[in-house]
C-alpha cells in the first residue's frame, strides 16, 4: 500500500522550522494528530485535528481507522528517538509510513551546552520511572535526560546527592529554539529551582571522595543489596553474569531470584535489558523490587512461583540462571524455553545440587567448574584468609 501516514517532528519554531519537503506535508493533511502543544505549533493548517487519545491502542486504532487519508502526526524532535514514531511504526506497516525527522531535544541541548554527543549519555525517564537514571550516574559522566515534568530535575538532584554527587551540575533547557527558550544552572546539592514543566536536564556527574562507585560491569558490593543472607555474593556474582552474557533488550529468566542480586546486574550491564525474577516468598519479593529501584533498574519484573510450575507462561528467555532448587525437571522446563543461541548457568552449593550438575554436564556438555573466593580477616592481632563456601558453576550455550 502506498504511504498515507506521515509521521513529521516539529519544534518551537513551528512551522517556519520544517523543511520544505515537511511542510508541505503538513499543509496538505487531512488529519493532524497530535498533542495540544503539537497543535498550537501547526494552528494555521484547516483539517480535522486529533488530539491523543488514551491509552495508546486507541491510537492506533484511529490512526487505522483513517487509513487512504492524508495523516499527520506531530512530534516533538526526532519522531524516532524515544517519541511515539517507534512505536507506531511497531502496529503499523513501515511501507505505510513516512518519517520526517526534526533537529530533537538532545541535538539542541548538547548545542546549548557545548557537548560532543559521542561522549554522553541520552537518557527519557519521560512517564518512565525516574530511578532508572540512577544506574548511570558516573564520576564525570555527562547525561542528557528527557524529563518527565517540573519535579524532575529535584528527583534527579536527590538522587545524585545521595551517591554522593551532590557537586554535580545541572541545567534545565526548556523551549529550546523557541522566543521562549530559557535556561537555568544550579549544582544539585543545592537545587530549589521552579522549572517550567517541559525540559530537557543537563547532568556532569562530579563524585565527591566518599561517591559512591556504581560501575555498570557486574560485581557490586554485596552491601549495596538489602538482603537475608541468601544472596549470589560479589565475586560469584560477577562471573555468573558474565557467562550469562548481558546483551540489549535481552530477557533473563532469575529462577529463585532471592533478594534479586543476578537479575540487577544483569539489567544494570546492557542497556534496555530486561529480566524476570521468579521467587515463592514474599519477602523476598519486596527485597529484589528495593534493590531494583535504589540501583537504576525499577522495571524488573518480579513473580511469585517456584519452579518448574512457576515458569509456565513466561516470555521466552535469552538467558537463564538457575541459583537453587535445581532438579532435571527445573533445567528441562527452562532448557526447552531458552531461545537459540541463549545461555544457561546454574550455581550449586551442596553436593546434592552438584550432583545433579555433574549428571547435567555429562549428557548435554558445557562448562563445569568450582569457584573459591577466600577474604582477608583478623585473627586477634593478626591476618589470615577465611574462604568462602565453594560454588560449583555449570555454564551452556543453546546451539
Amino acid at each position: 500500500m502506498k504511504a498515507w501516514l506521515h509521521i513529521v517532528g516539529i519544534g518551537e519554531d513551528g512551522l517556519g522550522g520544517l523543511t520544505p519537503a515537511a511542510r508541505a506535508v503538513v499543509e496538505a493533511a487531512e488529519v493532524i494528530v497530535g498533542g495540544e502543544r503539537h497543535q498550537g505549533l501547526a494552528d494555521a493548517v484547516g483539517c480535522e485535528r486529533l488530539v491523543w487519545p488514551s491509552p495508546f491502542d486507541a491510537l492506533l486504532d484511529a490512526l487505522r481507522s483513517r487509513r487512504g487519508k492524508r495523516v499527520v502526526v506531530l512530534t516533538t524532535g526526532d519522531p524516532l528517538w524515544f517519541s511515539v514514531g517507534a512505536r507506531i511504526g511497531r502496529a503499523i506497516d513501515p511501507a505505510e509510513i513516512i518519517y520526517f525527522p526534526h533537529v530533537g531535544a538532545f541535538q539542541l541541548a548538547a548545542a546549548r551546552m557545548g557537548w560532543s554527543m559521542a561522549d554522553l549519555e541520552t537518557l527519557t525517564v519521560h512517564g518512565r520511572p525516574v530511578e532508572q537514571m540512577i544506574a548511570f550516574i558516573q564520576p564525570d559522566q555527562r547525561l542528557l535526560i528527557l524529563t518527565t515534568g517540573a519535579e524532575t530535575p529535584a528527583q534527579i538532584a536527590r538522587f545524585l546527592c545521595a551517591r554522593g554527587f551532590g557537586q554535580s551540575r545541572m541545567t534545565v533547557l526548556a523551549n529550546m529554539g523557541g522566543k521562549n527558550e530559557k535556561r537555568i544552572d544550579g549544582v544539585a546539592e543545592s537545587w530549589g529551582h521552579v522549572v517550567p514543566p517541559f525540559n530537557t536536564l543537563a547532568v556532569e556527574c562530579i563524585a565527591s571522595p566518599d561517591a559512591a562507585l556504581l560501575p555498570r560491569v557486574p560485581g557490586l558490593d554485596d552491601r549495596l543489596f538489602d538482603h537475608d543472607g541468601t544472596m549470589t555474593k560479589r565475586e560469584v556474582r560477577a562471573v555468573t553474569v558474565a557467562k550469562l552474557m548481558p546483551m540489549r533488550g535481552a530477557l533473563l529468566w532469575d529462577v529463585g531470584t532471592g533478594c534479586g542480586s543476578v537479575a540487577v546486574e544483569w539489567m544494570r550491564s546492557a542497556h534496555y535489558a530486561r529480566a524476570i525474577g521468579i521467587e515463592p516468598r514474599a519477602d523476598r519479593r519486596a527485597m529484589a523490587a528495593a534493590n531494583a529501584y535504589a540501583l537504576g533498574v525499577p522495571k524488573l519484573e518480579l513473580v511469585e512461583g517456584k519452579a518448574p510450575g512457576g515458569l509456565a507462561g513466561l516470555p521466552a528467555p535469552d538467558a537463564v540462571f538457575l541459583g537453587g532448587g535445581l532438579t532435571s525437571e527445573v533445567f528441562d522446563t527452562a532448557w526447552a524455553a531458552l531461545k537459540p543461541l541463549g545461555r544457561l548457568v546454574a550455581n550449586s552449593v551442596t553436593l546434592e545440587s552438584e550432583a545433579v550438575l555433574s549428571r547435567l554436564h555429562a549428557a548435554h556438555g558445557g562448562e563445569l567448574v568450582r569457584l573459591s573466593v577466600e577474604r582477608v580477616e583478623e585473627i586477634g592481632n593478626l591476618r589470615g584468609w577465611k574462604p568462602n563456601r565453594a560454588v560449583t558453576q555449570w555454564s551452556l550455550i543453546k546451539r
